[in-house]
């Protein structure tokens, strides 16, 4: 027997300083292989293949590397990497999907198949049992699905023993217990439903014959095996054998009738699995649809997390390695949404699976377009189902709010945020805002606004210095909740009012951070460059979307007090006449002409004694030749 090969590893320590980094690197193979990196305590971190070791494990070393915050985290751990050699790309490929759907490292794309959908399993035994399970093992058997809607696999478990006569019973039969007549035949011998094999009754050869023939029904392969079977049957009626002649000829109506209630796909005939996923922030989900001779016959996906800032064809390229790891049934071709990562290689290993030619391709014409679409739609639902099933746990974060967290490096989640924005007219009619939201979605009922009390003209920084100072303040009084992370709209200068004003409330110890409009550059305490935050970062996205809510919240607050002012009546003017009182005084006589011309008795009806008498004498001392002034009292 040939010994399996062993690729040579290859293992450099990062931080050993006998060795510069630059010889060890210097000293890598340039050929094919897979990389580790590993922490201190062995731990596999990450897994990755490369054309060229040599050139790609470099890339992580460069100071001007481009890599995205997970693999900058990453590498600040890692202090070991190992170099499997590889002979060819494809070799790469394989071991690469081996060691990530093994070792499951935390910063890789890792897949998650759905284990609770069921499968069919024809058992792995000398005569094959069929039936339903929600457990795989490795023992030889082949497995069927998953199937996600159970009306599926009961109506193709049924038409299977409709069709066939497999037996049903638990038994475990082989050559020493058959002989040994261990077992009675059951009533499903006598009502035609299984040839007996516990007592010898059926050989194991045909009982095989017909397990393969399930085998090809649960693959889809319906109308091959009908063609199959009507030239057996016509060879049984050749050879004068009418009674098999009839049990192929019933099996045949039988699979007819099954093929006839399956959904049909596509017009051709081609075997192809159609493949699209949809991502959102650090999730995405896969779904793979299988189309055997025209007809749908299932539908698998998997979950996946670590995809921000991946290529969409990087993400396609996983999906399709972890599927096709272990996949028994390898389509003819594989319609993609986009081309993946590697796609000569994918394509030749997949051909090398499936030993005849396997084609990876884009959907041409509207049908398989379609198609393509259909699975991406269906990936969207799923998705949007699992964030429906995490929001339901109450220790559930929103990946925006983790995300943040790892983009301005806090010590905590931040899960409440406070945000404040200044609005005014060239000075006038100052107000402030103050909006909340927590775990991303915003409180409305914990909103705030400011009317700005001790700023005269138009000085954001003092105005900002004033609403952080009234807003903490009253926090420090009250012994309340105080956010986990302060957030002002502007640049330096409304950040550095609003630290100074925390820092005199014993606050600085309470993360803030400042938001320009103009390039969304983010600024913190202590530092005078902005924090560079990935424009694609679903927590920059999060603090954009509470700025513009601060922003909008604030300017409606502005709008109302402007056109109040604007809309001043003379009533206003009044001593003791507030809004209140010049609203009811406008309904009960009209306009302000209306309340000019009423009698003491007639005012003292809607707004009292003191005030008519007040309202009274307002008008009486008017001068007749002002233009507010109106008639002289006659």
């Amino acid at each position: 027997m040939m010994e399996e090969r062993v690729p040579p590893t290859i293992s450099i320590r990062i931080s050993d300083e006998l060795v510069s980094l630059e010889q060890k690197l210097e000293a890598l193979p340039a050929g094919p292989g897979v990389y580790q990196h590993k922490d201190a305590d062995g731990t596999v971190l990450y897994v990755g293949k490369a054309k060229n070791l040599r050139n790609r494990v470099r890339q992580y070393f460069q100071k001007s590397r481009s890599v995205d915050r997970r693999i900058e985290l990453m590498l600040q751990r890692a202090s070991d990497l190992e170099i499997i050699v590889t002979d060819s790309e494809v070799e790469a490929l394989i071991l690469e999907a081996n060691l990530i759907k093994r070792l499951r490292p935390r910063y890789n794309v890792n897949l998650k198949d759905d284990k609770s959908y069921p499968y069919i399993v024809i058992t792995n035994e000398p005569f094959p049992r069929v039936f339903v399970t929600r457990r795989t093992r490795r023992d030889g058997s082949h497995y069927f699905g998953p199937y996600t809607d159970v009306k599926n696999v009961r109506a193709a478990l049924k038409a299977v023993r409709e069709i066939f006569m497999i037996r049903s019973c638990n038994y475990t039969l082989d050559t020493d217990t058959i002989a040994r007549r261990k077992y009675r035949l059951c009533l499903d011998y006598h009502i035609k439903k299984c040839e007996g094999p516990c007592e010898g009754l059926v050989s194991q050869a045909r009982y095989r014959s017909m397990i393969d023939q399930v085998a090809a029904v649960l693959r889809g392969k319906t109308k091959s095996l009908i063609r199959r079977l009507q030239i057996e049957m016509e060879g049984f009626a050749t050879e004068m054998k009418y009674e098999e002649a009839a049990l192929v000829r019933d099996r045949i109506k039988g699979l007819q009738a099954y093929s006839e209630r399956q959904k049909v796909a596509t017009l051709d005939t081609e075997d192809r699995d159609i493949v699209a996923f949809s991502a959102e922030g650090d999730d995405a989900c896969g779904v793979i649809f299988a189309v055997r001779e025209g007809k749908m016959i299932g539908r698998r996906h998997y979950y996946m997390n670590n995809v921000e800032n991946k290529p969409s064809s990087e993400v396609l390229s996983i999906l399709l390695q972890q599927h096709y790891l272990e996949a028994e049934d390898l389509p003819e071709e594989i319609l993609v949404s986009e081309l993946p990562e590697d796609v000569t290689t994918l394509q030749q290993w997949l051909t090398d699976r499936r030993g005849t030619a396997l084609r990876v391709r884009l959907p041409a014409g509207s049908e398989e377009t379609t198609l393509v679409n259909l699975s991406r739609t269906n990936a969207r639902f799923l998705l949007d189902e699992l964030k429906i099933q995490r929001m339901k746990k109450s220790d559930y974060v929103p990946h925006a709010v983790s995300s943040l967290q790892k983009d301005l490096h806090l010590e905590r989640l931040p899960r409440r945020i406070e945000c404040f924005d200044i609005s005014n007219t060239q000075g006038t009619d100052s107000v402030a805002s103050m909006v909340v939201f927590v775990d991303g979605k915003p409180r409305k009922s914990d909103y705030r606004k400011f009317k700005i009390r001790s700023v005269e003209g138009p000085d954001d920084f003092a105005s900002m210095r004033e609403v952080i100072e009234r807003r903490y303040r009253r926090l420090v009084d009250e012994q309340g909740t105080l956010p986990d992370l302060i957030m002002v709209d502007g640049g330096k200068g409304q950040l550095s009012s609003a630290v100074e004003v925390l820092g005199s409330l014993g606050l600085a110890e309470v993360p803030i951070i400042g938001l320009a409009k103009r390039l969304e550059e983010i600024f913190m305490p202590g530092r005078s460059d902005p924090e560079l935050i990935g424009k694609t970062s679903t927590g920059l996205r999060l603090l954009q979307q509470v700025r513009d809510e601060a922003h909008r919240f604030a300017i409606t607050y502005h709008r109302s007090l402007r056109e109040k002012r604007t809309l001043q009546t003379e009533l206003d003017l009044i001593a003791g006449v507030g809004d209140k009182r010049a609203k009811e005084l406008l309904e009960a006589f009209g306009s302000v002409q209306g309340v000019r011309f009423a009698t003491t008795e007639q005012l003292a009806a809607v707004v009292g004694d003191k005030v008519a008498g007040k309202i009274r004498e307002y008008f009486d001392s008017e001068d007749p030749a002002s233009e507010t002034g109106g008639r002289a009292k006659e």
